[in-house]
């Protein structure tokens, strides 16, 4: 400050600690008015009150220490030409700054400007208070979910937010960094990516493809670890109310804001715990959190496999060593009730395995589940009938009609592969039943369906979807020019070969409709759909079709 640099301070002792706050400055003269502050003050005085010999500025000095100042600031003159040297050494023993002026100096200039720009800090701090407070208040009246309200948390303090149930998985979180990258604002939550730093908390937003690797790895140990010790640096608040508390919202390390970075997450957990109370659904939390890791692994929207896999780990979804399979069930109606995703996790955890389940992004009509065997566990038929039995027990006028699985796989890529074929062959056998097994649902796994198989192994190779389009171009140009259906005919009657009575069935169309799309099809493409090497061309040409479009 201007009024201490024209009296040339020199610092004698605790340079190290020049940065501690100061609360107050005051003038002190006397070991009188010395003693009687409250801590945190930086005394200004000239030592004319002062005592002179060295027994008595020694116990000064230790009034002083014990008094809790933030530092001592002496104008060298005549009542005190040189610091004292019993004093200096009290502040040097205890690190404590003691600095001399080496010209005269206005203490009332120096003590207007520190007490203004407190006051003015105070100020800022109450604005951003009620600023924090309008925001999430407005968030709670308009009943914003919980993965927006984690976000604007992170976007406000510009780091990292997590949302932790009481068991220390992962509900939500944002503000994560990319790997290796230090970035703030928000980013992947296991919901949406994006966002901008707040007015007064924090830096630029965080790259779109965070992956939060680092902050999610490990993420139960570590959960566990920060709320026994402090030390750690996180900041934590429950989410609480009426007595009933449903997990924590913790604030990574981060630069401090104005409203105080407790406060901040204090008023968020507020928000979150009259957004629980509102939920009608007792698995609201869980189900979104569920439907946006699957949404984000069956999208591909991540940058590389350890953040997604951390994201599934922090969410007690383990992958490290164990074998994993996706799995797709279709209710016979089509549609899926609220609860059907927690209903196949708790079949999934009965059986001893981990499960995350949801519906699957661009068909509602399919629940996916990403299925892992904890030790000495398999991923058996008895599993995925079960997690059939307790979708249908939801409506028991409306069983699933068939659960396809998909390959056994290790690591996040195998689980994506696997998703991705369960779904493709629940697609692919939509409005297949067997009568013979009455209501139960009818399980079918990819490796007896070595076609689609071996589509999934090529994935997007140029080449095979060069071979897609050459041969569905004249039925794709048609349904696109009459809004009409031959690609989807097509797939009924290669998923039904030989016989034609149930691929019509399974088009929804009677039998002579059924012929004439046939013929219709067999015209524009030129062949014949009773040469078998014809319908394994057109069959791996549709299943890529189905691939890419899923």
């Amino acid at each position: 400050m201007e009024p201490v640099a024209v009296a040339l301070p020199e610092v004698l002792t605790g340079r190290e600690r020049l940065d501690a706050p100061v609360r107050w400055v005051h003038v002190a003269e006397t070991a009188e008015a010395a003693r009687l502050g409250s801590g945190g003050e930086l005394l200004l005085a000239t030592g004319v009150g002062w005592p002179s010999d060295d027994a008595a500025l020694r116990r000064l000095g230790r009034v002083l220490v014990d008094a809790g100042v933030a530092g001592l600031v002496l104008e060298l003159g005549v009542p005190m030409p040189a610091a004292p040297t019993a004093l200096v050494k009290e502040f040097q023993a205890a690190g404590l700054p003691f600095v001399v002026l080496h010209r005269e100096a206005r203490f009332v200039a120096i003590t207007e400007a520190v007490h203004s720009r407190i006051i003015a800090e105070q100020m800022v701090a109450l604005r951003a208070r009620d600023d924090i407070h309008a925001l999430f208040t407005g968030l709670s009246l308009r009943g914003s979910p919980a993965d927006f309200i984690v976000e604007q948390a992170a976007r406000v303090l510009g780091s990292p937010v997590v949302l932790e149930d009481t068991s220390h998985r992962v509900i939500a979180a944002s503000g994560l960094r990319a790997s290796g990258v230090a970035a703030s604002g928000v980013a992947a939550s296991g919901t949406g990516m994006g966002g901008v730093a707040a007015s007064g908390g924090g830096a630029a937003s965080a790259p779109a493809n965070a992956s939060g690797e680092d902050e999610l790895a490990g993420w139960e140990q570590r959960s566990r670890a920060a709320h026994r010790s402090a030390e750690a640096g996180w900041t934590i608040v429950p989410v609480e109310a009426r007595g009933m508390r449903w997990g924590h919202l913790v604030g990574l390390p981060g630069e401090p804001h104005p409203a105080g970075r407790s406060n901040v997450l204090e008023q968020a957990a507020v928000a979150l715990a009259l957004s629980r109370l509102s939920d009608r659904d007792e698995d609201e939390w869980t189900r979104r959190s569920h439907d946006a890791l699957l949404a984000a692994l069956l999208g591909r929207r991540f940058a590389g496999e350890g953040g997604v896999t951390a994201r599934f780990e922090a969410a007690g979804f383990p992958l490290a060593g164990r074998p994993v399979a996706g799995v797709a069930v279709r209710l016979r109606s089509g549609t899926l009730p609220v609860s059907a995703a927690a209903r196949a996790v708790e079949a999934a955890r009965a059986a001893g395995v981990d499960a995350v389940a949801g519906r699957h992004p661009e068909q509602p009509g399919t629940l996916v589940v990403a299925v892992s065997a904890r030790p000495g566990r398999q991923l058996g038929d008895a599993l995925f009938g079960s997690i059939a039995d307790a979708i249908g027990s939801v409506r028991l006028d409306d069983p699933a009609a068939g659960v396809a699985v998909g390959s056994d796989a290790r690591g996040i890529t195998g689980l994506l592969s696997s998703l991705e074929e369960a779904v493709e062959l629940a697609a692919g056998s939509a409005a297949r039943t067997d009568s013979r097994l009455g209501r139960r649902p009818l399980i079918q796994r990819v490796q007896h369906r070595p076609l689609l198989r071996l589509v999934n192994a090529l994935g997007s190779d140029p080449r095979l979807l060069e071979h897609t389009e050459q041969l569905l171009r004249p039925l794709i140009e048609h349904d696109l020019a009459t809004g009409g259906d031959l690609v989807e005919v097509l797939r009924a009657y290669l998923s039904h070969p030989g016989n034609r009575t149930r691929a019509a069935a399974a088009s929804h169309l009677s039998r002579s409709v059924f012929y004439q799309r046939i013929a219709l099809i067999e015209d524009l493409l030129g062949m014949d759909l009773d040469d078998g090497e014809t319908v394994a061309a057109l069959h791996a040409a549709v299943l890529t079709r189905g691939r890419a479009a899923t």
